[in-house]
């Protein structure tokens, strides 16, 4: 009791209006220590931020428990055959990897010499430029995202020309026509290595860019488990090439093969988890589409994006002060620099949820 006298007894002296800004000034403290326990959310992957189906922890489970001490099948035979039949190809057109970075990289590593270079439309993956210098060549970065800035880069040092479609950060798209296009505007020894890591996302159906390989010799296709399938820690990764491109592609199969843990849990998120697939890329779609809205309301430079990534900029704040202060209001993003361009910052689209968090943010720092 003495404590509530105690409590009223403050306020003994004041005019109402005195006692309202006091009550203000509490219940603002109040808010701000509650703000200050919310925890961080992280909007700077590319990954699916969910658990994954129980049915694919069960799955690599049983094979952790039937034993790790055997040598496991160094290439991924049940699996390839499983994505040649998903795909409608031959088995021999399949090469299954520790991830697409890992199959990327070997692609550089198996047909650059000293001196070639590799284009690629520039901001995008940070992976290309390093896998480049590995592979002892020099990477191009061009400019713009579409065939003509890539076609005009293309000289007699060229071997590569890698292209992230969707592009990572900025979600735009080439269409498959473009990409025909491409290809056939490029000289023999150019190779295109495309990258469609976060391809279920775009709205188009999913395996149209297959339809490309009869016709061009050149081109070899990269997927992954990784983003959309949400399986990011089993590092899975393919790659799809023309019908005669068998050699180059047992070139790029890991040495050892891909660990059993991660062919068994990829195998039964095949069988059973696509539908699951489906949802989050529906989703994903529709939260795309309000956001961009949502991020032009406030007046912020967005790219059109086709993937599950939103790149923009707010005219006059600089990309790293933008996803600081971002970070200081619980909603972590990627900074642009390190794909290219210091102005922008990249955030992923999650749950509606997670973008309303990323909008009030948005909001209250600028």
């Amino acid at each position: 009791m003495v404590g509530l006298l105690d409590y009223y007894r403050q306020f003994e002296g004041l005019s109402e209006e005195e006692v309202n800004a006091e009550l203000r000034r509490k219940a603002a403290e109040r808010r701000e220590r509650a703000l200050a326990q919310v925890d961080p959310i992280d909007l700077s992957q590319t990954t699916w931020p969910e658990l994954p189906p129980s049915s694919v922890v069960n799955a690599v489970t049983y094979i952790a428990r039937r034993g790790l001490h055997r040598y496991l099948d160094p290439h991924a035979s049940e699996l390839r055959g499983e994505l040649a039949a998903e795909h409608g190809v031959d088995a021999a057109q399949v090469v299954v990897g520790n991830g697409a970075a890992q199959l990327l990289a070997a692609a550089a590593h198996a047909l650059m010499e000293p001196g070639d270079e590799l284009v690629t439309p520039w901001p995008s993956y940070p992976l290309y430029p390093i896998m480049a210098r590995r592979a002892r060549g020099r990477a191009v970065p061009v400019g713009g995202f579409g065939v003509e800035p890539i076609v005009r880069a293309i000289n007699e040092r060229t071997r590569l020309v890698a292209l992230c479609n969707p592009n990572d950060p900025t979600g735009e798209l080439v269409s498959t026509a473009e990409l025909d296009e491409l290809l056939g505007a490029l000289p023999e020894r150019v190779v295109v290595l495309l990258d469609e890591a976060l391809g279920d996302y775009a709205d188009r159906p999913r395996d149209e860019s297959l339809a490309l390989l009869d016709r061009h010799p050149r081109l070899l296709i990269f997927r992954t488990f990784s983003k959309a399938w949400g399986l990011a820690g089993l590092r899975c990764g393919y790659a799809i090439g023309a019908p005669d491109a068998e050699p180059l592609l047992e070139r790029l199969e890991p040495e050892l093969g891909l660990n059993e843990l991660a062919q068994a849990g990829v195998l039964e998120a095949l069988r059973s988890t696509r539908g699951t697939v489906t949802r989050r890329v529906a989703a994903i779609r529709a939260e795309r589409t309000r956001m961009l809205g949502e991020l032009r309301a406030l007046r912020l430079e967005v790219a059109d994006s086709q993937a599950n990534v939103v790149w923009f900029a707010r005219p006059g704040v600089d990309g790293a002060d933008l996803a600081a202060r971002l970070e200081r209001a619980k909603v972590i993003v990627a900074a642009g620099a390190r794909f290219g361009d210091d102005t922008r910052v990249r955030a992923a689209l999650q749950s509606p949820a997670a973008g309303d968090r990323l909008l009030q943010a948005l909001r209250s720092v600028l």
